[in-house]
């Protein structure tokens, strides 16, 4: 502290918590007053008025002015701060505290006028606790007030928020902005008219160069799907989805279930009909539903997971088709392709994207239906080759040596520790190159052990080469083909499809090396080209009708 006769820096603190004009009129009287009073004492000098504008005083972490004049207090700046009242000051009684006893620690004087509290004097910190436990009280009593008064303005209609795509609130009330709207109608439309993805509506927006309405994000996957889930939309209001824990924090939270929601229905004028937006709801679910945790798509369907695209090599997505017509027809589809639309390079460089042609459940029903009746005409060599093939990978299994090698090695290894421990606590090792040369060895244990496993299973393969041929001659000969369709045999018969852009797929199945070749054909050149090739068709021997789109071969030449 300077000695009485010393000129003093002083600084003063004001602050408004709203940026409105009568607050904001308020602000300027008080910083005008601040100059006035400092100017009238000769031994005083203005350093800074510190000043926030808008701010809440429950808590300092928003309070950039604040936060600067207590830092430069500490960096030694100013000798002084001087401000209206406690509450000005901070409203929380820990803050008050805790803040007037740093800048006290590095030798700065604290005065509120209004509460005549001066830092000097000995009992100033239980006045000032007992004038911040008042300015608390009054925070909460007032947030009280506050929360109270907008629910129940909330139940009468009035809407708390700020403007949205498609909507502006004005005197609490929703009007309808046509430009944005007729973009919410676009995305709806594409959703489930069109069955696009919440990906490929973002991107398609973003390459059209529409904007997002103001302070609304970039487009993305989540932007989209925020935007068709709200029920605001269809005409209905739904309020109180956040509120605030504590008002000492000001921090929302999420509301679930602590608090009632306000809901009001056919509140405003709809941007979506009421039925579309319930469509798009069911359509979200059902979308939902095929999606698993971990990102990849259930098991609802018996090829679900088995279908891979072969130029991106994500996998492939059931979905529903709509026909010009009407009718309905199942498709897979590439989940690149239907997240980010065709292959193209974004701004940034990026090449994101596939082409890849989509492939209809019909066909690929077809393929392997008589991929299996091949094996039930052929059973016989197809169990030779897959025999054969078990037989020179056991061969390349059979060597037990290695089993043996390496469970020397493992024991050579342990003996190594042991003898390292032993000149370590002799002395003859220091600590440091004991636990480098420790670690050392762990590494190469563990690999020996992972190398050891690897081979004991190969020779338990061996051992049970027995079993495993009689396993692979029961699946064979249990193989057999239905009229109807029937899921669990083939979800426990496919291995995988790997899919091209030619439209020519690679079927692999369980237990068997070879792999089954197809195309889906395109128009009657294609078709008549297979039949000069003899390429097997449908019903071969018969007329090939126009309808016929699948072609067989085989690179193992089974087929």
């Amino acid at each position: 502290m300077k000695n009485s006769g010393q000129v003093m820096r002083v600084a003063a603190y004001c602050r408004v918590s709203t940026d409105k004009l009568d607050q904001a009129n308020s602000l300027e009287s008080q910083q005008r007053y601040f100059d006035e009073y400092i100017a009238r004492n000769p031994l005083w000098e203005l350093y800074e008025i510190y000043v926030d504008e808008g701010i809440t005083g429950t808590n300092t972490e928003k309070r950039d002015s604040f936060n600067r004049m207590v830092q430069d207090g500490k960096d030694g700046k100013f000798d002084m701060i001087i401000t209206k009242e406690v509450s000005r000051f901070a409203r929380n009684l820990l803050d008050s505290i805790k803040y007037t006893r740093e800048l006290r620690e590095c030798g700065i004087r604290l005065i509120f006028m209004n509460d005549n509290i001066d830092t000097d004097q000995p009992d100033h910190e239980f006045r000032l606790a007992m004038m911040a436990s008042l300015a608390q009280e009054e925070s909460r009593k007032t947030s009280e007030r506050v929360r109270w008064g907008q629910r129940r303005r909330m139940e009468q209609g009035v809407v708390f928020g700020r403007d949205m795509l498609g909507y502006d609130v004005r005197d609490g009330k929703l009007i309808i902005n046509e430009e944005g709207a007729e973009i919410v109608r676009m995305i709806f439309y594409k959703y489930l008219n069109e069955g696009k993805g919440c990906h490929v509506i973002a991107n398609e927006l973003k390459e059209a160069g529409i904007k997002t309405a103001s302070r609304m994000k970039e487009w993305s996957h989540t932007v989209i799907l925020r935007l068709l889930k709200n029920e605001k939309y269809c005409g209905d209001l739904v309020q109180q989805k956040t509120y605030t824990q504590s008002y000492l924090s000001h921090k929302k939270k999420y509301n679930r279930g602590e608090l009632d929601y306000v809901v009001i229905k056919d509140h405003h004028e709809p941007i979506i009909d009421r039925e579309t937006f319930e469509a798009v709801q069911r359509e979200i679910q059902r979308r939902h539903e095929l999606h698993c945790k971990n990102g990849s798509y259930s098991n609802r369907y018996a090829l679900s997971g088995k279908i891979i695209c072969g130029e991106c090599g994500a996998t492939y997505v059931h979905s529903l088709k709509k026909c010009p017509n009407g009718n309905r027809y199942e498709n897979w589809t590439c989940i690149t392709k239907n997240r980010e639309g065709k292959p193209r390079t974004t701004q940034t460089g990026e090449k994101v994207g596939c082409d890849n042609f989509n492939l209809n459940d019909n066909d690929i029903r077809l393929i392997l239906k008589y991929i299996v009746g091949d094996i039930i005409r052929q059973r016989q060599d197809l169990l030779d080759s897959v025999v054969d093939t078990i037989e020179e990978v056991l061969k390349i299994c059979a060597d037990k040596n290695s089993v043996e090698f390496f469970e020397k090695e493992i024991e050579k290894l342990e003996a190594k520790k042991e003898k390292l421990l032993d000149m370590c606590l002799s002395g003859d090792v220091e600590t440091s190159e004991y636990k480098k040369a420790t670690e050392r060895l762990n590494s190469e244990h563990s690999e020996l052990i992972r190398k050891l496993k690897t081979e004991k299973e190969k020779s338990a393969l061996v051992d049970d080469k027995a079993q495993i041929l009689k396993s692979v001659s029961e699946y064979v000969n249990s193989i057999t083909v239905g009229e109807e369709w029937d899921d669990t045999f083939y979800r426990n018969l496919v291995d995988k499809i790997v899919v091209y852009r030619d439209r020519s797929i690679d079927v692999h199945l369980k237990l068997i090396p070879e792999k089954w070749q197809a195309k889906i054909l395109k128009g009657k050149a294609e078709i008549e080209e297979c039949l000069q090739n003899h390429i097997i068709l449908p019903d071969a021997g018969a007329p090939v009708p126009m309808s016929v789109r699948v072609a067989l071969s085989s690179g193992s030449g089974i087929v």
